[in-house]
């Protein structure tokens, strides 16, 4: 039996309740993993570099294997850029090669460096016309309820690339979870950790990752699914939120 184990933490009370979004962590885990991995995202949420949480919730659930959908791990390649302005212009050329509009690509980047705060979860845009299809505000859409199948067998595959942080990590195993879904044509993403700048693009294709796509020391993150036309939202935002992937390598 697995279960879903699942942390978000925010500073000055809960999120529903005007709290600043500190992190969150998705997992996983076998029953005698469930306390270790409890105990290290409270870690997390209590020493982030956004800050140290007072509001922190952790959920764990119990998954039906049956219910359990196994999709493939993206391939990764890294793009080495001098600076954020150059990342964010080699990350439109992907876009536009995974069949996102320039009109949708130059919305999503002016979304993502407008946003007044980080987000929870993703915004939808649709790939052709560059609007704005959820309605979750600065909530955004959340992906949840996913993990890597073997984690020693990732943690191999990671550190023969050089990439040993647990943004990677984490990117990756939802980057994949989001890919496989056919609704989803790409995804841009760069992280709210005010010490990392990286960020990457996603698609079916695989995982492109840009050293920096946004400048050191910005709290300020965000991700934004790229949808097909006539997407079923409804669909895709319960398969996104509510079934347990295990990704294989």
């Amino acid at each position: 039996m697995l279960y879903s184990v699942r942390m978000r933490s925010a500073k000055g009370g809960a999120h529903e309740a005007g709290g600043r979004h500190i992190s969150g962590a998705e997992r996983l885990a076998e029953h005698d993993e469930i306390q270790q991995i409890a105990g290290e995202m409270v870690a997390r949420a209590l020493g982030h570099s956004r800050g140290c949480a007072d509001f922190i919730t952790i959920t764990i659930e119990a998954v039906n294997p049956k219910q359990i959908r196994h999709v493939p791990l993206l391939p990764v390649t890294t793009v080495d850029v001098p600076d954020a302005e150059a990342g964010r212009r080699a990350a439109m050329t992907v876009l536009m090669r995974r069949g996102v509009s320039e009109r949708a690509v130059c919305s999503a980047m002016e979304a993502l460096l407008s946003l007044p705060d980080s987000m929870r979860g993703a915004m939808l845009f649709c790939k052709d016309t560059g609007k704005r299809l959820d309605e979750a505000g600065q909530a955004g859409i959340r992906v949840s309820r996913m993990d890597i199948a073997d984690d020693q067998d990732y943690h191999q595959r990671l550190s023969g690339l050089g990439l040993t942080n647990i943004h990677v990590r984490e990117a990756l195993v939802l980057a994949s979870k989001v890919a496989a879904a056919p609704q989803v044509a790409a995804e841009l993403c760069w992280s709210d950790d005010p010490e990392y700048t990286a960020g990457y693009v996603a698609s079916p294709a695989g995982y492109c990752r840009f050293t920096q796509l946004k400048n050191y020391g910005s709290p300020v993150g965000g991700r934004i699914f790229f949808l097909r036309p006539g997407t079923d939202l409804a669909a895709l935002i319960d398969y996104l939120g509510r079934q347990p992937v295990l990704v294989t390598i």
